[in-house]
């Protein structure tokens, strides 16, 4: 789950590289939440990118994105289930940015998939992830195949709550996530930082 601090450094990165396009695979929590904090980002943000967001849940992520893009900027984001978009759907209106948001009722890596099919690997500024743990491997290589040079890789709630330090032999979720850290620390295609935002925010620059 992304958080404000968290939104507003990733939307100022994307003005900072001139951002147009971007990946985001996240996910908001409940609606309550979502609405709370995207009433904050609309206020925190006037601005743009283009984005893929593999676990849309409500919108949240998308609808942050989305006020950092351009006008002609677009955010790619994708939700299995179509209920919960449709409890931000009135938010993205309301913001004026829906145009921006192609939402795609697919898993997230059929969505990857298909736009490395389309012919748009190295074309996306910035690309988060925020979805599902066990696949979080998957999303990071195909998020960085996408990505430009120079672009921003943003993978969140690395530190797990603390218990990446010592992952439980049955915790699934913990060993992948200590696991795409690791990866990521010997990755030599990524200069990469850790910062103490939120549950841990991973930022990784494509060299």
């Amino acid at each position: 789950m992304m958080t404000c601090e968290q939104a507003q450094l990733l939307a100022n990165l994307a003005r900072l590289i001139k951002a147009k396009k971007a990946l985001d695979l996240g996910r908001a929590r409940s609606r309550d939440h979502w609405v709370s904090k995207s009433l904050a980002i609309s206020l925190l943000w006037p601005e743009p990118i283009v984005s893929l967001s593999p676990g849309t849940f409500t919108g949240y992520s998308a609808l942050a994105l989305a006020l950092a893009l351009p006008p002609a900027g677009r955010v790619v984001t994708c939700e299995v289930n179509p209920g919960p978009p449709e409890l931000g759907r009135p938010l993205w209106r309301q913001a004026e940015e829906e145009h921006k948001i192609d939402l795609r009722l697919k898993p997230a890596l059929e969505t990857l998939d298909e736009l490395m099919d389309a012919g748009e690997a190295g074309t996306f500024d910035m690309a988060v992830v925020d979805a599902d743990k066990e696949n979080c491997a998957v999303y990071y290589e195909r998020c960085l195949q996408l990505l430009r040079p120079g672009g921003i890789l943003a993978v969140l709630r690395v530190l797990w709550r603390g218990e990446v330090l010592q992952p439980q032999p049955r915790d699934l979720e913990t060993q992948c996530v200590r696991s795409l850290n690791e990866r990521i620390l010997r990755d030599a295609r990524v200069h990469i930082s850790l910062l103490p935002l939120g549950d841990g925010l991973t930022l990784a620059f494509k060299i």
